[in-house]
């Protein structure tokens, strides 16, 4: 029963566990980049580090939120307000820390060795602010936004491996075959996550953000407001992607029959 509390009752002064979890991600990181693909060029060695560090934030941090929000949907009994804009609990609060500063470190990352993905750059600064916010100024509505994170690491393990295995298709051939088995199957997980269930609960969240005044004022105006712009436009952005992979995947099964078809000939 203790355990339950601990999940359901808003935090009171709670420690922030930022700087460790900040430590941590740092720590795996060096050695992803400086043990684990030392072999690697130097591009891809940065990028196949921050792969290595997301497989200890994104399944992680999908299980943490998954069991958060179960226990928060059965507390909350149905109402909305109690589920959608309580004060964040201490459990959640220990997850926004969790992703806060994985997404802190994988910045740094981006800023050190590739500071001309602008594109990635503003994803990261929109979701530490939307993270941050959520957990210093507004001090309440991780019940909204955690089912999101949920849908968004789900497919993590997944999408880091089959980025692994794309860095080196042209030097493995197993690497290649990893690369085109995971495709299909990571393509329809990201599809059903990021384009059909997230914005559908996005959709719910605005909503009601919308129609309550942000549950009665428990979460600021300007808080969900920006909230529902930065998530929409991420919700934007992954769906595109996806799209662009999936049109790439039926062009190459296409060109391929294509080519089976005139070796035949």
């Amino acid at each position: 029963m203790e355990e339950h509390v601990a999940v359901a009752t808003p935090r009171a002064g709670a420690e922030s566990m930022f700087l460790p979890f900040l430590a941590m991600f740092a720590s795996i990181y060096l050695v992803g980049y400086s043990i684990v693909f030392r072999g690697w060029g130097p591009r891809r060695r940065a990028e196949a580090a921050s792969c290595f560090t997301s497989l200890f934030h994104g399944t992680p941090a999908a299980l943490l939120a998954l069991r958060v929000v179960l226990y928060r949907h059965r507390a909350a009994g149905g109402s909305l307000p109690a589920l959608l804009a309580a004060p964040n609990a201490a459990a959640e609060d220990l997850v926004l820390d969790f992703s806060t500063a994985y997404f802190a470190v994988d910045l740094a990352r981006y800023l050190l060795f590739l500071p001309g993905e602008a594109l990635f750059v503003a994803h990261h600064l929109a979701t530490l602010y939307v993270l941050a916010t959520c957990r210093h100024a507004a001090g309440a509505g991780a019940g909204a936004l955690l089912p999101l994170e949920v849908l968004a690491e789900a497919t993590s393990a997944a999408q880091n491996v089959w980025t692994l295995a794309g860095m080196r298709r042209r030097d493995s051939p197993l690497a290649t075959r990893v690369h085109a088995a995971l495709s299909p199957p990571f393509y329809t997980a990201y599809t059903a996550a990021r384009a059909a269930l997230g914005p559908a609960w996005f959709v719910r969240m605005v909503r009601f953000f919308y129609e309550s005044g942000g549950g009665g004022g428990r979460v600021p105006a300007w808080a969900w407001a920006s909230w529902t712009v930065v998530i929409g436009a991420g919700i934007a952005v992954s769906i595109l992607w996806v799209g662009n992979l999936w049109l790439a995947y039926f062009r190459e099964r296409k060109e391929s029959k294509l080519l089976k078809s005139s070796k035949q000939q």
